[in-house]
């Protein structure tokens, strides 16, 4: 197993990272031919997930995590820490920190319009850092 890194400046408050070219760029450094990523963000306020990274998509997927989360609300986290960013941890808890992708044939197995990404909703710029583990 080999473990690489990816570190990330994000902006916050929902700012969506495609991360898709970074990995297949490791794949190729590495020459993997078959195997599986494991990629892990580290931190409780980001996620990762795969979509169709384009800007209508991207637009929708903030607003719909911020009709359902509000970050506005009146959260039992933001009262214990007054840090007013228990949203974040929330969208963060549904997308979860992990992800596999398979590589085949020295190439991710995803489809044509699916990209992998990460989500930051926290509520100020972060640097981010995704562990990639390499399971060839």
């Amino acid at each position: 197993m080999k473990t690489r890194h990816l570190k990330l400046s994000t902006k916050g408050h929902g700012d969506i990272m495609n991360i898709t070219a970074q990995l297949e760029s490791l794949i190729t450094e590495e020459n993997i031919q078959d195997g599986i990523l494991f990629i892990s963000v580290i931190g409780s306020t980001a996620g990762l997930t795969t979509m169709e990274y384009e800007s209508g998509l991207e637009k929708d997927v903030k607003e719909f995590f911020r009709h359902l989360i509000p970050p506005k609300e009146e959260y039992a986290h933001n009262l214990t820490w007054n840090d007013n960013n228990a949203h974040a941890h929330l969208c963060s808890s549904l997308l979860k920190a992990h992800l596999f992708v398979s590589v085949t044939a020295g190439k991710l197995d995803v489809g044509t319009w699916q990209q992998i990404v990460l989500i930051d909703f926290d509520i100020r710029k972060r640097e981010r850092v995704i562990v990639v583990k390499i399971l060839a």
